[in-house]
């Protein structure tokens, strides 16, 4: 069965950095896109990023462009989230996500930005 395991979050103060891995199993990874979207207290889940299958192309939340980077290992059946100048608005539970079919959610990493 498809499971997608995240790991990385984390405290950290503004202005710092952490890396967000997804581990994925049960299907082809490399022949689908991936997904990062996080969820605020009080706040809708949204987009933060995407990556093609291949990793030739991705796209970013206007808030997170310039600051986090998407990329995948096809190898490793893993997609990266790197968020660097951390602001405390990004404070939120972080999740992967696959559409195979239907959606898929990992079950979500604690991101706290705080002083």
């Amino acid at each position: 069965q498809v499971q997608l395991v995240e790991s990385g979050g984390g405290l950290v103060q503004p202005g710092g950095s952490l890396r967000l891995s997804c581990a994925a199993s049960g299907f082809t990874f490399s022949s689908y896109a991936m997904s990062w979207y996080r969820q605020a207290p009080g706040k809708e889940r949204e987009l933060v990023a995407r990556i093609t299958a291949s990793g030739g192309r991705t796209n970013y939340a206007d808030s997170v462009k310039g600051r986090f980077t998407i990329s995948r290992d096809n190898a490793k059946n893993t997609v990266y989230l790197q968020m660097n100048s951390l602001k405390p608005e990004d404070t939120a539970v972080y999740y992967c996500s696959a559409v195979i079919r239907t959606w898929y959610w990992g079950q979500g990493t604690q991101v706290t930005v705080s002083s």
